[in-house]
């Protein structure tokens, strides 16, 4: 006679590791919830209540300060599994680590105490740093920082603010004064009680739909020592963009392998129905995972790039040759998954075209094509070209 165990308690769960946690938010809540999330466009709050669950939001931040410590490779190892289940679910995990480990790499005492706050109260935290006016150019801004005392207001009209109405506080570049120049950028935190959103649009869009990021006009009055001292270029530099990159890599991973799970399921199956036989799609799906394959080890390889220069604190993270390898990762990942995407509908065929079908694609697909709009990828190869000409090292 077999007895069957109780499943494990959240305190027995809080004891596994990083992607064991994840997997469980993935299978559990994300994944289920996923075709519902995409086909209402609604935020997937069951699967953010788990990364809370988890205690996944703030892995990253240090152990004496309340985390885990986790690295970059790490947090990608995570976003890659979320990826997987629920592409909006990973695209979230990863924007919030980026707010956050920006504030925990750049810390001020007002910002530490915020940190603090956002750890012991498992804060999601959200980012405006997009701005009608300044053509998409995320180093530039309109709005500019009014102080008066101890408090400092500002309004900006941002085009896209991702979840940020479900967001506990909201990172919001400007001007460091009205006399700055749009260059001259500094990083606000906001708490969400401080903050009035007045929505400028709406958010229907082909994929990544239950990120749930429609324009606002965004009004903050908030304490003048949460202006993060650092000035945003180089927090820029140093941490939000080859973090973001990193991290948005790894979910876009995430959708590749989902795709490739299904493919090779085809695959398999075909294979099962003539015994001896080779499928057509074999030779598909093997020159898929050698491209898959590449696509991994670029994402670790620059995860482990990051991790090493931000343990030495080496002062190549300033550098153009970091910049440059950050870019190109941005650039070929977006790509990659598209094709990856591309090839495994061309392996499951009509079944993979198909909505109703258990290897259907079109969510994968249509999460892939945002990739390289997130931030547009010609905007970032306009950058890597200046970046070039100077350049004379090798990556």
């Amino acid at each position: 006679m077999t007895s069957t165990s109780a499943p494990p308690t959240v305190a027995e769960k809080a004891g596994l590791s990083l992607l064991a946690r994840a997997e469980l938010v993935g299978r559990e809540s994300a994944g289920p919830a996923a075709a519902a999330v995409d086909r209402e466009g609604r935020f997937p709050h069951e699967a953010v209540d788990a990364l809370r669950t988890h205690k996944l939001l703030n892995c990253a931040v240090p152990v004496d300060q309340g985390g885990e410590g986790a690295s970059l490779g790490e947090l990608c190892a995570v976003a890659r599994i979320l990826g997987r289940y629920c592409a909006s679910t990973a695209m979230i995990f990863a924007m919030h680590q980026t707010q956050i480990l920006s504030l925990v790499h750049h810390s001020t005492p007002g910002v530490a105490t915020f940190v603090a706050e956002a750890v012991a109260n498992d804060y999601l935290i959200a980012s405006a740093t997009t701005e009608l006016g300044t053509g998409g150019d995320v180093r530039s801004s309109v709005c500019a920082v009014a102080r008066d005392g101890d408090t400092v207001t500002l309004t900006k009209n941002a085009p896209v603010i991702s979840y940020g109405e479900y967001a506990d506080a909201i990172l919001v570049t400007a001007r460091r004064t009205a006399d700055s120049p749009p260059s001259d950028q500094v990083l606000v935190v906001c708490r969400r009680d401080d903050v009035t959103l007045e929505p400028t649009g709406s958010w229907d869009t082909l994929g990544l739909r239950g990120t749930c990021s429609p324009g606002f006009v965004l009004t903050a009055t908030t304490s003048a020592d949460l202006v993060v001292g650092t000035a945003y270029a180089e927090i820029s530099s140093r941490t939000m963009l080859p973090v973001s990159h990193s991290v948005w890599s790894a979910v876009w991973l995430g959708i590749a392998d989902a795709a490739l799970e299904k493919a090779r399921s085809f695959v398999r199956s075909a294979a099962r129905r003539s015994p001896g036989v080779t499928p057509p799609g074999a030779l598909r799906l093997a020159e898929a995972a050698a491209v898959h394959q590449q696509f991994s080890d670029l994402v670790a390889a620059s995860a482990a790039r990051f991790d090493a220069a931000a343990s030495a604190q080496e002062e190549s993270m300033l550098g153009m040759g970091f910049s440059l390898a950050m870019n190109n990762l941005k650039v070929t990942a977006s790509t990659l998954v598209v094709d990856l995407v591309n090839r495994a509908m061309l392996i499951c065929g009509i079944a993979g075209y198909r909505e109703d079908s258990q290897y259907s694609l079109g969510r994968h697909l249509r999460d892939a094509h945002g990739a390289a709009v997130m931030v547009n990828n010609d905007r970032i190869m306009n950058n890597s070209a200046q970046l070039s000409i100077a350049y004379r090292g090798t990556l």
